[in-house]
């Protein structure tokens, strides 16, 4: 298996495949898979072929874990790593394309964040998707799950941490497909061909409208900056020194 924590596989000029690949860890991420997944998706967010993107793991055992809160951080570089994490929100956020996200296995804190992202999801049968944060006092959950699933789920989901399967994520419409889960790639992909098949202009005129639309710009950027204030000035993220 390739050494990359972050592997991006362009099937086509309109399909883009980017897996997370530290599945000893269960995909949690570190501050330098932070900055490779950065890199990768800035640059696929330029490229104007680009009609869908899938986000998926090397191992449907898990999605992401979060944050790794065993990375080895003082103060300053924890603060550096909750930036880089506001800055992979905004970008999903601001994707140019409809985005597809492999939910399997672990799909926690900011794995979560990073499905709730998407435009499309697909559950494999072993999900298990949770906000946890409210555990540790996190400010993160509301911007992206309450226009997703309403206030009432959403309230219930962030301030629990309870773990969600796919048989419940499918019934309150977070989820889009289900499929075991070593076939959730293959649906995801299926899922983004179709979409690729579409009017590359018309959709990405779409993805600005449901932007628009939502205000999504403005709760994402809300967001972000109470959680790069609870980093500076709050207890932050557990770090191991």
């Amino acid at each position: 298996m390739p050494d990359s924590s972050v592997l991006l596989d362009r099937r086509s000029d309109a399909v883009a495949v980017v897996r997370l690949n530290r599945p000893e860890k269960r995909n949690a991420l570190d501050s330098p898979t932070l900055a490779l997944l950065n890199e990768t998706l800035d640059g696929l967010a330029a490229d104007e072929t680009l009609r869908a993107l899938v986000l998926s793991t090397t191992d449907p055992r898990a999605f992401c874990a979060g944050a790794d809160v065993g990375e080895s951080l003082d103060h300053d570089a924890g603060v550096d790593r909750m930036a880089a994490f506001t800055h992979l929100y905004a970008a999903l956020d601001a994707f140019p394309v409809p985005v597809v996200a492999v939910c399997v296995g672990n799909c926690v804190g900011a794995g979560a964040e990073i499905v709730a992202s998407a435009d499309l999801r697909v559950a494999g049968d072993n999900l298990k998707l949770a906000w946890p944060g409210a555990r540790l006092g996190v400010p993160v959950g509301p911007a992206r799950l309450t226009p997703l699933i309403g206030l009432s789920r959403a309230k219930d989901l962030i301030y629990t941490g309870r773990v969600l399967g796919a048989e419940e994520a499918s019934a309150i419409g977070l989820v889009h497909r289900t499929a075991p889960a070593h076939e959730a790639e293959a649906t995801a992909v299926a899922l983004a061909d179709e979409i690729a098949a579409r009017d590359g202009a018309g959709l990405r005129v779409l993805k600005g409208m449901f932007a628009h639309l939502e205000n999504g710009a403005r709760r994402v950027a809300y967001e972000n900056e109470l959680l790069l204030r609870f980093q500076r000035e709050g207890a932050g993220l557990p770090r191991s020194t």
